[in-house]
Formats: structure tokens, C-alpha cells, sequence
């Protein structure tokens, strides 16, 4: 195991999973599963932001550690790691980063459209 900050938390993280949710919050938010994580992970994101607009540094430290502990639970709740984020954080490297959000935006599209049922026109006034 890496001993890098990130990858120490994770490893704590997967510990957690199956503990007493009364006596872990990090066992209650993966005993919520997904949804729940990923609606604290968005609060988090929301309040890192208004603290790099309006706070000090200190304070908007700590909210980028809250996301990052969220995204870690989140990773761990879709069985996923971190190492598998680093892989693809690699992978990205090797195209220039505007080609990367291209393509990315290419495919989530597709990808979208691919789900959502078939809407129907309105027809326009006269």
C-alpha cells in the first residue's frame, strides 16, 4: 500500500464498510449506498466553492478535504480506488487536455441520449 495521504484515508475508508453505522459516519454514508454519498459529495462541492470565493485560505483548505474524503467514500462505494482514478489521470496525460475534454464531452453526450426516453415535439404556434 501506498503511504500517500489519499491512498492511507481510502485503505480507512474500505475498513469501515459493514461497521456499525451508529458508530462510524463513514459506515452510515456507504451503509446509504451511492445516492446518498453522491448528494454529500455535491453539498461539499458546493460549500468548497463559496469558501474559494469568500473565505481564507484555512478554511477553504479544509473544505477541499471534505470533498476529497466524500469522492474517496463515493470511489469505495462503486468499488472502485484510487488507483483506478490515477490510471486513468495517466491516461489522460498522454493527448493534449482540450482533445481529452472533447472527447469526453462526445461520449457523456452519447451516452445521455442513449438513456433519456424519446421526447416529443411541441408544435409551434401560428
Amino acid at each position: 500500500m501506498s503511504n500517500h495521504p489519499l491512498d492511507v484515508l481510502f485503505a480507512e475508508i474500505k475498513a469501515r464498510k459493514g461497521s456499525d453505522p451508529a458508530k462510524s459516519y463513514t459506515a452510515k454514508l456507504l451503509q446509504g449506498g451511492p445516492p446518498k454519498i453522491a448528494k454529500k459529495l455535491g453539498e461539499e462541492a458546493a460549500e468548497t466553492i463559496i469558501a474559494a470565493l469568500v473565505e481564507d485560505k484555512a478554511h477553504f483548505v479544509a473544505e477541499c478535504a471534505d470533498v476529497l474524503y466524500h469522492l474517496l467514500v463515493l470511489i469505495a462505494a462503486r468499488d472502485a480506488t484510487p488507483k483506478d482514478v490515477y490510471a486513468q489521470l495517466i491516461r489522460r496525460r498522454a493527448q493534449s487536455g482540450l482533445d481529452e475534454k472533447a472527447s469526453r464531452k462526445t461520449v457523456a453526450v452519447a451516452a445521455i441520449k442513449a438513456k433519456a426516453p424519446a421526447r416529443k415535439r411541441k408544435k409551434a404556434k401560428a
